[in-house]
């Protein structure tokens, strides 16, 4: 069954509602983003947080240590890296960090997702390129450009319960991303939530 990753919490209501539908996985975003947050703010969600529900941290070319120091803490289960990381940036993390890795790359064509699939990354998030723009675009890309890749697959970018399930049904991802399908006037929306959540179960 295909997993539901719900992007971009910040708020103790944002938790409540989480905790009540119990998406597999929910992203606390530490890059620069509307939707930033602090890690006094992320350790005090966490704590709050239902055990069955793993925190992916969303990180753009940060330096290593703060996203060990966050691991280390139990803040975040899941590093996911946005930005420009190299193989060897992953390398050197999972030499101090045993949580899993997702390499996020943003497709132009077939290239970019075959090299990361070759990275010592765990999983692959494939989201929408925009120019100048390391993600969070809300926009949906051509899913044809996706090539058969050995790594499992979180799909992002503009998926919302309009088109996810031709995303799983077209794509077969391991994980569905969302952040702004959820949300109405920039606040994580419980309705919206629980309705793509069914959707994705209900393949």
């Amino acid at each position: 069954m295909t997993k539901i990753k719900i992007c971009g919490f910040s708020r103790d209501r944002d938790i409540e509602i989480v905790n009540e539908l119990l998406p597999d996985y929910i992203g606390f975003v530490f890059a620069e983003s509307k939707r930033q947050i602090s890690d006094e703010t992320a350790a005090k969600l966490k704590a709050r947080l239902h055990s069955a529900i793993q925190v992916a941290g969303v990180f753009v070319n940060e330096d290593r240590k703060r996203i060990i120091k966050l691991c280390e803490q139990n803040v975040i289960d899941i590093v996911q890296l946005h930005g420009d990381e190299d193989e060897e940036y992953i390398i050197e993390l999972k030499k101090s960090i045993f949580n899993p890795i997702i390499k996020a790359v943003r497709v132009k064509g077939r290239e970019s997702p075959l090299e990361a699939d070759t990275m010592k990354c765990d999983y692959i998030l494939l989201d929408t390129y925009k120019q100048a723009q390391y993600g969070g675009s809300g926009e949906r890309f051509d899913w044809s450009m996706i090539p058969s890749l050995t790594k499992p697959i979180f799909l992002a970018g503009g998926i919302q319960v309009g088109n996810v399930l031709e995303a799983i049904k077209q794509v077969s991802p391991y994980c569905i991303d969302v952040s702004s399908a959820v949300e109405t006037q920039g606040v994580k929306d419980g309705g919206k939530i629980k309705e793509i959540i069914a959707m994705v179960r209900s393949v």
